[in-house]
């Protein structure tokens, strides 16, 4: 049986299973990703991050949900892999190559890395949305949740908001909503409330994953 090491991270709660490719193939089924992602069972994590080497970036990154899916782009899990890499080369700079392009990601200091996951895709064919509609008030609605953003970071997203984030049952909506046929790819949840001129507070429900701590 082949050993590989992998390094568990998260961002923000988000967490991930890293395995480093770079030097050697790794191929995985989805019922091999679902193994190491079972937090009874197996590692245990919301996605499993595979690096590649890359003739564009310092890493190629490539992630897979829970379930065995794999997903374009990843904002924490960018994050995650930057502070390895940078803490590799020994600079506050990495460049990442995802399903979407290259991200470029900084350390921002005190143990903080950002990165720029570019402008949000807006047109409902990009999303993708099963037929056109207004992104912005999608006209879509489930138990307490209607109208909602719909946006393309990589993966697609559907943001309802609400008065109270806390008291949505967004275990109970979430599995409806991600497989609705509006939907063809399925689609990330999230809910978010607003709490000030600058700050939110957002829960979310990931798609082949279920709640996650961040997105």
């Amino acid at each position: 049986m082949a050993v590989h090491r992998f390094t568990k991270m998260h961002g923000l709660g988000n967490d991930f299973v890293v395995l480093d490719g770079r030097r050697g193939a790794l191929a995985l089924s989805a019922e091999q990703v679902r193994g190491l992602a079972d937090r009874h069972t197996g590692i245990g994590c919301d996605q499993l991050i595979l690096l590649e080497a890359s003739e564009a970036a310092d890493a190629r990154m490539r992630i897979f949900n829970a379930d065995g899916g794999e997903a374009e782009a990843c904002g924490n899990a960018a994050r995650c892999v930057a502070s390895a890499l940078m803490e590799e080369k020994e600079a506050d700079t990495a460049l990442i190559e995802t399903g979407i392009g290259v991200h470029e990601a900084h350390d921002a200091g005190e143990g903080r890395v950002s990165v720029d996951m570019g402008a949000p895709g807006l047109d409902w064919q990009r999303i993708p949305l099963a037929e056109e509609r207004d992104t912005l008030h999608v006209g879509f609605a489930a138990g307490s949740l209607s109208d909602p953003v719909a946006t393309n970071m990589g993966n697609p997203h559907v943001t309802f908001f609400a008065m109270d984030v806390a008291a949505v049952a967004l275990e109970e909506l979430g599995p409806g909503i991600e497989t609705d046929p509006l939907f063809p790819e399925r689609i990330n949840v999230g809910v978010a409330q607003i709490t000030g001129p600058a700050s939110l507070r957002f829960r979310v429900w990931e798609r082949g994953v279920g709640i996650t701590r961040a997105c």
